[in-house]
């Protein structure tokens, strides 16, 4: 077992085992023997030249993220990142392919999408889309696949684009092609202007070895469309935890620190407090973000495989708007269920907790704690219910 996962495994079968790992629904963060005032906290990060007041990167899906979307939450202190391969750079306007994919019925939806997606990148429009962006003074992130980063890496740096996002169901450092060149992505980080982003990744090892490429930073996070589709995943705090081990021995071999972001099954508050608590520097949101009245789908998101030509994974997913943008991440709340005032959620557990910075909560205790669903069975099953009583 390599080095950073020496955990007991548990016996699956007599040919294999494996770890224990867990999502944020079984995990609880501990409140310590100080509190502060939550406007003592500050949640700001940085990643390499830029600051930013929310440790938050928007999702590049088509359904959440438009350029307008982008500059609404730059202007509200997080990071847009535009999909470069979506319906945005394909077609000059496609406000009229949002509405009718919501229309669609699910069992046509992701068939349509598949012909919506058969339109050919314009490069033209990478470097418009970027440049519309940059013209409202936010600092910009776009997303690319590692089959396409060098062919439209002109058009993006013709846009002077400020962070690059490599990003895949899952990108290693070391792809083995039989049929074409793979993207060496060390050399092409070296010899790039701009600082960038990869993921995603969900271990020790793989994280490890994307820092060595000489990214600034690392998502993590596998979709959960992959699970059942392709039998991918980790859960998320395992995931973020084990990458965070990574990022403290990289630093510890070279000085460098590499950011690790949290990209996924976060959808309320808590989740995105018990991510930073596990060891992130900031989460990437996708569906949350889905319900704004700002997002280019209205109520729909879907993520960048959900249209793959050959092997579709996920699905066109059906949200209800709740509010604008900046209600959602900044609020005021007027519910309970803590799917609103994501980040002023952050700040006040970081103030219960008593940690000051992000950096400082990623040190705080977590436990191991029964998910509501497990206590339901644990429940039952206490109760005689459902066993035959």
């Amino acid at each position: 077992m390599p080095e950073g996962e020496q955990v007991a495994d548990i016996e699956i079968g007599i040919f294999k085992s494996g770890r224990r790992a867990y999502g944020f629904d079984d995990i609880a963060i501990v409140p310590s023997r100080r509190t502060r005032d939550p406007e003592d906290v500050d949640i700001s990060w940085e990643i390499d030249a830029y600051k930013f007041e929310l440790p938050l990167l928007g999702a590049a899906m088509d359904g959440v993220m438009s350029p307008t979307t982008a500059i609404e939450l730059g202007r509200l202190g997080g990071l847009g990142v535009l999909n470069l391969e979506g319906l945005w750079t394909r077609y000059e306007d496609p406000t009229a392919l949002f509405d009718e994919i919501r229309e669609l019925d699910d069992d046509k939806a992701t068939a349509r999408m598949q012909q919506m997606y058969q339109e050919p990148i314009i490069p033209e429009l990478v470097t418009a889309r970027i440049r519309q962006m940059k013209e409202a003074g936010i600092t910009t992130a776009a997303s690319v696949t590692p089959q396409r980063t060098e062919a439209l890496a002109q058009a993006i740096l013709a846009a002077e684009l400020d962070i690059l996002v490599i990003q895949g169901t899952v990108v290693s450092a070391e792809h083995v092609s039989k049929t074409s060149e793979p993207l060496n992505l060390k050399r092409f980080i070296r010899e790039f202007e701009i600082p960038v982003i990869v993921g995603g990744c969900a271990s020790y090892q793989a994280g490890l070895h994307l820092m060595r490429t000489g990214a600034v930073g690392v998502l993590v996070g596998v979709g959960p469309g992959n699970r059942g589709v392709l039998g991918l995943g980790v859960p998320q705090a395992t995931a973020i935890a084990d990458v965070a081990g990574a990022r403290m021995r990289h630093l510890d071999e070279t000085g460098v620190y590499v950011h690790v972001i949290a990209d996924g099954g976060m959808s309320k508050g808590g989740d995105i407090a018990k991510a930073i608590a596990c060891g992130a520097d900031a989460v990437m949101l996708g569906s949350p973000l889905s319900s704004a009245t700002e997002a280019p789908a209205r109520g729909f998101h879907w993520g960048m495989a959900t249209f793959h030509p050959t092997l579709p994974r996920g699905a066109r997913v059906r949200t209800s708007v709740r509010g604008s943008l900046r209600e959602i991440l900044l609020g005021p709340a007027h519910e309970n269920d803590g799917r609103m005032n994501l980040f002023g959620a952050l700040r006040t557990a970081m103030a219960t907790t008593g940690y000051e910075t992000v950096k400082e909560f990623q040190k705080a205790e977590v436990m191991v704690a029964p998910s509501l669903q497990t206590e339901g069975k644990f429940f039952q099953r206490s109760q005689g219910v459902g066993m035959g009583h």
